[in-house]
């Protein structure tokens, strides 16, 4: 246990010192390549055979990658650990440190803050454009700063929490099982006609791995309100009024609480794969966004993080 509160301290200082390094080829890049090529095998055994087919092939897809995904780093860390204690500790904060994203959601993120900031809005929809899933061609300057914030209050569950709490539970493998789940839904997890019946599985234990961070993930997030000096019961209101205004039952638990601790609306109607998605808003207009709103919601992450960190650390001192 305290091997496990060490490899999870050193993973988190890395990902905050370094970020994304270029130099490593992402594991979740092979988690994506594995996908793709399971999916094409599966789907075409089970193309025009009916819905039922799909949904079964979308299943053998979640179990075959979920498996794959958690049991390579398994083995991987077995035979590290049977050389040296020290070798397996440096490879299990290795891929911890790889499987969270904090520094590198608020690099990208703040690329399009200090775009627009310039009055480059080109560049600012060109940055946004890689960190969001909808069309940015028609947003604005304010619709662009929105979407920013919106994908770091997300993100702070998905790319930064959710994935800690799972390594702390079941270590550097479930965190891997978190993983595999979490690309199979952003690859899959799509209800048009090609995935709505191939990918349903893979979104269904999504929504279910992602039910108790995303609440967490909002607890920590008001408490970091407080402490960063936001409105901090504004944020505690807006989430216990909007966190369900999302087709995802966990989606708008973040998004929620940053948008009432900074004042600020968010979500609303979006054009995805050139097709208007109507969607609720999230918050209240206090006042309108602005570029540094990107930078607040990256501090209100950073600091959930910590909290995070700092009850994961009590906890196994207390039970080691």
């Amino acid at each position: 246990m305290i091997a496990r509160a060490g490899v999870l301290l050193t993973g988190c200082i890395l990902d905050l010192l370094i970020g994304d390094p270029k130099i490593f080829y992402h594991p979740v890049r092979i988690i994506g390549s594995l996908i793709k090529g399971t999916e094409g095998i599966l789907k075409g055994l089970a193309k025009g055979k009916g819905k039922k087919a799909e949904f079964l092939a979308g299943c053998g897809v979640v179990f075959i990658v979920t498996a794959v995904s958690a049991a390579v780093p398994f083995f991987l860390f077995k035979w590290a650990y049977g050389l040296s204690f020290k070798l397996g500790f440096a490879l299990e904060s290795l891929f911890c440190f790889q499987l969270l994203a904090a520094k590198g959601l608020y690099t990208e993120s703040w690329k399009v803050g200090r775009a627009l900031e310039k009055g480059d809005t080109e560049n600012a929809r060109k940055a946004v454009s890689m960190i969001v899933g909808r069309d940015t061609a028609r947003l604005d300057e304010a619709g662009i700063a929105r979407a920013a914030v919106e994908t770091v209050a997300e993100n702070t569950s998905d790319g930064v929490l959710a994935p800690l709490l799972f390594m702390a539970v079941f270590g550097v493998c479930g965190g891997f099982f978190y993983k595999a789940v979490n690309t199979m839904d952003s690859m899959m997890g799509y209800k048009n006609e090609k995935y709505l019946y191939l990918g349903r599985a893979a979104a269904r234990l999504d929504d279910l791995c992602n039910y108790l961070p995303a609440r967490i993930t909002a607890g920590l997030l008001i408490l970091a309100a407080f402490l960063l000096g936001y409105d901090g019961k504004q944020a505690f209101r807006i989430y216990r009024r909007d966190r369900y205004c999302h087709a995802s039952p966990n989606s708008a638990h973040g998004e929620a609480a940053v948008a009432g601790a900074l004042g600020i609306r968010l979500a609303g109607d979006a054009w995805y794969f050139g097709v208007l998605h109507k969607k609720p808003f999230i918050g209240d207009p206090v006042r309108a966004v602005e570029p540094e709103d990107i930078r607040r919601a990256g501090k209100m992450m950073f600091v959930a993080e910590a909290l995070a960190m700092a009850v994961i650390l009590t906890v196994f001192l207390v039970l080691a």
